[in-house]
């Protein structure tokens, strides 16, 4: 069960290699979360990050699990959580992709969206359902604000998180007043360093300086937001955020029980106007 302060005791991360993953599970670690499911394919980063938070004083082990393998999901993580009560899954598994290769190879293109999202339905349903069985609990997706308004520039990975985003949402209300709590985190475009696999979100809209589009009709928060955008490349220091920063987004959001979470914050009134910038328009931002 989380504790008074609303941290969950006990962790599965699908995903187990991922950048943002791993600073989510240090800080819960350092708010007394005690056992700690690493959850992906069988390699060397997997140990290293087990290893890694057992030094930080955690029960840790590694579940072999594959994203991809949708018909070995329910059995693999039924055996998770037959061991105990999970009190928080953090769904963070997914690929960027090539999108020029992914364009030219249409089977390319088919991985990453059964990754992200065929492989995300799979095992969020089977994790939502084990939660609702116990009564309690929180399942947190790593979506991105990619899915949000798809560009030329990485429209595969887009319509892939698109998809996962609109899931989590609905997975959402589905199971309010069950008990479990469901909460979709929005990264912006996150700063190099951290792993492609297993999670790593490397595309999207990042923050921009001021939000001076909140209360503005929406034709002139279109035309703001264009002129903003036109104006600031999309991996400009202030259009980014890192691991650290999603991770400690991630422990407030479930403090407050927030069913979406955006990383940075203001992100939200930057999205809300390019949802409206018209196609003609939209297509011509250098995104």
């Amino acid at each position: 069960m989380k504790d008074a302060f609303g941290a969950p005791q006990s962790l599965l991360v699908l995903g187990g290699t991922s950048e943002i993953a791993l600073a989510t599970a240090r800080r819960l670690i350092a708010l007394r979360t005690r056992t700690v499911r690493l959850a992906g394919r069988p390699s060397p980063a997997l140990d290293a990050a087990a290893a890694e938070l057992r030094a930080r004083g955690a029960d840790v082990r590694t579940v072999d699990f594959d994203a991809l393998d949708s018909e070995s999901h329910e059995a693999v993580l039924g055996e998770v959580f037959a061991e105990g009560d999970i009190d928080m899954v953090l769904l963070a598994f997914g690929i960027a992709g090539d999108q020029e290769r992914d364009e030219e190879e249409p089977l390319s293109a088919v991985r990453v969206v059964r990754t992200n999202y065929t492989g995300a339905v799979s095992a969020g349903l089977v994790c939502a359902g084990a939660l609702q069985a116990q009564g309690h609990g929180s399942l947190v997706v790593l979506s991105s604000v990619a899915g949000e308004r798809v560009r030329r520039a990485d429209f595969i990975y887009g319509s892939s998180k698109a998809g996962l985003d609109t899931f989590a949402q609905g997975l959402g209300d589905a199971l309010h007043d069950t008990g479990v709590h469901v909460m979709v985190v929005r990264p912006g475009v996150v700063r190099p360093g951290a792993a492609p696999d297993d999670a790593t979100e490397t595309a999207g809209a990042g923050e921009a300086a001021g939000t001076p589009w909140i209360g503005a009709p929406r034709v002139e928060a279109a035309r703001l937001a264009a002129a903003r955008f036109a104006s600031a490349p999309l991996e400009a220091p202030s259009l980014t955020t890192t691991p650290d920063a999603i991770a400690e987004a991630i422990v407030t959001g479930l403090r407050r029980r927030s069913e979406t979470v955006w990383v940075p914050g203001s992100l939200r009134a930057v999205m809300s106007a390019l949802r409206h910038v018209p196609r003609p328009l939209f297509r011509r931002l250098p995104l």
